[in-house]
């Protein structure tokens, strides 16, 4: 440890993954407070550092040290009196790195997303509310080790894939996510293979009438897990459907011929 100004004493501090493991290289927040309050309650701020293994000159007396390494956290007191130390933190966590895929082809960042909760749905044991929520694939995300809930969803309809992962202390866990849907444009046409018109009302439902999503356009584009649907286009007063079924992994266009359409007209209700 360098030696210490006159007055002070030299604090090095460092963190392993566990009690055996190796030291934390990077990604640490390190926060130095007294550990007496002003008369606001709060603890001031002292000294911090972002290196892996900072050194500290600090006055003799009572500290609190807190580490951050993404969502894992550690605190611990530490006196110093007039012999510098150095203080080892043990903080169990590991990274996890999330991906998703569609019949063995990656999904695009700008298309899929995750929400991470801590527990295991599996078990009947998991958080209401998200540790962490709207990671992208292959971003690495730093937690204490545990058992985890990912929710991943494809798309912003009902695309949605659950899973429970394990984080293990010093070790990166990578993921995949494996949905089974398809991309799907909607397509109101005068004739097969024609221009889609413009200012079309869309619902998509199941066969029992489950509204999964709603939109305005000429050709909208909708993920969908696989199975059957129905396509509701309005343009114009007119209403015209169409059945579809979604496969895995087959992208297509789905278009519903308006010369089928049926006028809707309204009038008030008599008793």
């Amino acid at each position: 440890l360098p030696q210490a100004p006159a007055g002070k004493v030299t604090l090095g501090v460092f963190a392993r993954f566990g009690a055996d493991g190796a030291t934390v290289p990077r990604a640490v927040m390190w926060r130095v407070f007294a550990d007496t309050p002003e008369a606001s309650g709060a603890f001031p701020l002292v000294a911090e550092s972002t290196e892996a293994t900072p050194v500290f000159f600090l006055s003799p007396g009572g500290y609190i040290v807190h580490l951050t390494y993404g969502y894992a956290t550690q605190a611990q007191r530490v006196v110093l009196g007039a012999t510098s130390r150095r203080e080892a933190f043990i903080l169990p966590a590991g990274g996890l790195r999330l991906q998703a895929d569609v019949d063995n082809k990656a999904i695009t960042n700008s298309k899929v997303s995750f929400d991470i909760y801590e527990g295991s749905f599996l078990q009947g044991r998991t958080s209401s509310q998200p540790l962490y929520r709207g990671a992208l694939p292959n971003e690495v995300v730093l937690l204490p080790e545990g058992t985890y809930h990912v929710v991943s969803t494809y798309g912003d309809a009902n695309a949605v894939v659950r899973a429970d992962v394990t984080v293990q202390a010093g070790k990166l866990t990578d993921a995949m996510v494996h949905h089974r849907a398809a991309q799907i444009t909607l397509k109101l046409v005068k004739e097969a293979g024609g221009e889609a018109l413009a200012d079309t009302q869309w619902s998509v439902i199941t066969p029992g009438g489950d509204t999964i999503k709603e939109s305005i356009g000429a050709f909208p584009t909708v993920v969908l897990t696989e199975g059957e649907y129905v396509a509701i286009a309005r343009n114009d007063g007119r209403v015209v459907s169409r059945d579809f079924k979604v496969e895995l992994g087959k992208d297509k266009d789905v278009e519903v011929l308006a010369s089928g359409a049926r006028a809707v007209t309204t009038r008030p209700l008599t008793r």
